[in-house]
C-alpha cells in the first residue's frame, strides 16, 4: 500500500528548494541591513493565544485553524500565522524592556491552515514575516513597508502595485464600526452566515468577505478614510510622505482591509501585476497593531508588520519569467582508475571539501566513460583524473570543462591550485 502526502501540503525536491534558500537568504540579507533580528518560534502554541491574538471572528480561528488536545488535556493549535507567536514571545521573555528600543525581529516557518489548496495556496505554507514593536512613530510604518517592498524588489520582480489604506485609531474605527452596522444592518438576511455573525461582533469583517464581495452594499459602503479624526488623518498623511521621500510608490485604497482583528492605522498589502499570475494577486499583507501586546498580556507597546507567503513569492518570480542566479554544480569532481587510486580518492575527496571545494565523486564503480558523464550531469567545472600511476608519480590531471584545457599538477600543491582557479 502506498502512502499519498496530506492534501494540501509538498515536497520541495532538490533542484528547487535551492530556490527556496535563495530568496530566504535574500530577505533575510535585507532585514539584517534594516537592523530586524531573527526570532524562531514553536510549531505549536495555545489555542487561546490565536483566537485572542488573531480574533475569534475570523475565519482563520473560525474555520482553518488545525486544533487538537495533548495528553495533559491542554487545546494547541499549530500555528496559522506568525505575528501572535512572535508577541506572545515578546511578552514572555520582556523584551521591551531591551535597551535597543524599538524592538525589531524577522521570522521564517511553516504555517498551516486548512482552507481549499489551489495554485500558490497550500494547508502547510512558509512564512517570512517582520514585526517591529516598541514605537508609534509613521517612520517605522514606512520602513516596513518599504523593506517588504524592497524585498521583492531586490529578487528582480517589477510588475508590483502597494496598496494602503488607514483603518484609524480606536475613535476613528469606532465611528466607522456604527457607521457600517447602519449601512448593512436593513439588509443583513441577504449576506451570508458569516457576515450576518459579524456585524455586531466586527462589522469591518464583512468589508472583507469573498462570498458576498459583488453585493451592491459593498460598493457603497461608508469608507473609513471619511472617519478618520484630525490625529489619524495626520499620522496618515505623514506615513505617505515618508514613503514619496523613499521614492516607494503605492496607492491608496480605502476598502483594503486587513483579515485579523488586531489592526488599526496603517494597513498596506503588495500585489502582483503579472500576466498571468492568478485571481488571487495578493503577496503581501501587514500593518499597525497597537493593541495586540496588551492582549497578550504585555504593557501597552505599538507594533507593526508584515508577511508574505514563499511559495506566492516564487509562482511571481516565474509569473515575471525570472531565473534566479542558483548555481547547480560542482567545483570538482574526482575521476579514478585502479584501486589505489579510488582507494585515495576518498582522502583526496576529503581534503577538497575541508578546504571549502564543492566537490564529489564516483561510487557506483563505473568506468572512467561513466564517471565522465556523471560529472556532466553534476555540471563540473574541473575534473580531475587521478590513476595508479599517477599516484605513484604524486601527479593529477585537471581538466576544465568549459574551455577543455588540461594540466598536469603534483598533489602536493593540487588543492591550493584549486583554490587559486576558484577565487576562494
Amino acid at each position: 500500500m502506498s502512502i499519498q502526502i496530506p492534501r494540501g501540503t509538498q515536497d520541495i525536491l532538490p533542484g528547487e528548494v535551492e530556490k527556496w534558500q535563495y530568496v530566504e537568504e535574500v530577505a533575510k540579507s535585507l532585514c539584517h541591513n534594516y537592523q530586524y533580528k531573527e526570532i524562531r518560534t514553536p510549531i505549536f502554541e495555545a489555542s487561546e493565544l490565536f483566537t485572542r491574538g488573531v480574533g475569534d471572528t475570523t475565519d482563520i480561528v473560525q474555520k482553518e485553524m488545525y486544533m487538537f488536545e495533548d495528553q495533559g488535556g491542554r487545546s494547541l493549535a499549530l500555528r496559522p500565522e506568525g505575528t501572535a507567536s512572535v508577541v506572545r514571545s515578546f511578552v514572555g521573555n520582556k523584551m521591551f524592556g531591551y535597551p535597543n528600543q524599538p524592538t525589531k525581529l524577522f521570522y521564517s516557518g511553516p504555517m498551516f491552515r486548512y482552507e481549499r489548496p489551489q495554485a500558490g495556496r497550500y494547508r502547510q505554507f512558509v512564512q517570512f514575516g517582520v514585526e517591529a514593536l516598541g514605537s508609534e512613530d509613521p517612520a517605522i510604518d514606512a520602513e516596513v513597508i518599504s523593506l517588504a517592498m524592497g524585498i521583492y524588489k531586490e529578487l528582480g520582480l517589477t510588475q508590483l502595485k502597494l496598496v494602503i489604506n488607514s483603518l484609524g485609531d480606536a475613535d476613528s474605527r469606532n465611528a466607522h464600526r456604527e457607521a457600517l452596522i447602519n449601512h448593512f444592518k436593513p439588509s443583513i438576511d441577504e449576506f451570508c452566515g458569516d457576515c450576518q455573525n459579524r456585524l455586531e461582533k466586527n462589522p469591518l469583517r464583512i468589508l472583507d468577505c469573498k462570498k458576498d464581495r459583488d453585493h451592491e452594499l459593498m460598493g457603497t459602503a461608508p469608507s473609513i478614510l471619511d472617519y478618520l479624526n484630525d490625529e489619524s488623518k495626520n499620522y496618515f498623511e505623514k506615513v505617505q510622505t515618508h514613503l514619496s521621500d523613499m521614492d516607494v510608490e503605492f496607492v491608496v485604497d480605502p476598502t483594503l482591509v486587513r483579515g485579523l482583528d488586531y489592526y488599526n492605522h496603517t494597513a498596506f498589502e503588495i500585489m502582483s501585476e503579472a500576466e498571468g499570475f492568478g485571481a488571487i494577486t495578493t503577496l503581501c499583507g501587514g500593518g499597525r497593531y497597537n493593541g495586540l501586546v496588551q492582549m497578550i498580556g504585555g504593557p501597552e507597546t505599538p507594533g507593526i508588520g508584515f508577511a508574505f507567503s514563499i511559495e506566492r513569492l516564487l509562482s511571481a518570480l516565474e509569473a515575471e519569467g525570472i531565473e534566479l542566479p542558483i548555481e547547480h554544480g560542482v567545483e570538482c569532481f574526482i575521476v579514478s582508475l585502479g584501486k589505489e587510486a579510488k582507494d585515495y580518492s576518498v582522502k583526496l575527496l576529503h581534503t577538497l571539501r575541508a578546504a571549502g571545494i564543492s566537490s564529489e565523486k564516483d561510487y557506483l564503480d563505473r568506468k572512467v566513460k561513466g564517471q565522465f558523464k556523471a560529472a556532466d550531469r553534476y555540471d563540473a567545472k574541473y575534473v580531475a583524473v587521478i590513476g595508479d600511476n599517477e599516484l605513484q608519480e604524486n601527479k593529477i590531471n585537471l581538466k576544465n570543462m568549459s574551455t577543455g584545457e588540461q594540466e598536469e599538477i603534483s598533489l602536493d600543491h593540487f588543492v591550493e591550485k584549486m583554490k587559486n582557479k576558484l577565487g576562494k
